[in-house]
């Protein structure tokens, strides 16, 4: 059986890199190919890092709210929790209130995400910034 607790810890940890803005260290935790879904569009692994590495893309703090559902199916976990966050894009500054799920897929070096979507929640905490 799996451990959930193994992919909650994981999450939270690639949540501590996104927040330390290490492009390296982010993307240790995805699969060459990952690629996040959003209100924009699709946006694939070294435009994401790319952002991060020129300092375009910063966040300032990142924390869950709630429990995180974890379901797994074979060598595939499914995280989905609701995320806020803030930081800068381009200069301007950002906060957000989202439900995002991460899929993992576990090869032989341990679990990567192959793809995150993010949906902003309809209502939300007011305790972003």
């Amino acid at each position: 059986m799996d451990n959930k607790g193994e992919i909650i810890e994981l999450a939270l940890a690639w949540a501590e890199a996104i927040v330390s803005n290490d492009a390296a260290a982010i993307g240790a935790f995805m699969a060459d190919d990952w690629v996040i879904i959003g209100p924009d569009g699709a946006t694939a692994k070294a435009d994401f890092l790319g952002l991060v590495a020129s300092g375009d893309l910063t966040h300032d703090m990142m924390r869950t709210v709630g429990d995180a559902r974890v379901a797994f199916y074979s060598a595939t976990a499914v995280y989905t929790s609701r995320v806020i966050n803030n930081g800068h894009i381009r200069g301007q500054r950002f906060a957000a209130d989202e439900w995002t799920s991460d899929v993992f897929v576990r090869d032989g070096t341990g679990w990567k995400c192959v793809l995150s979507q993010v949906t902003p929640a309809a209502q939300g905490p007011a305790d972003i910034d």
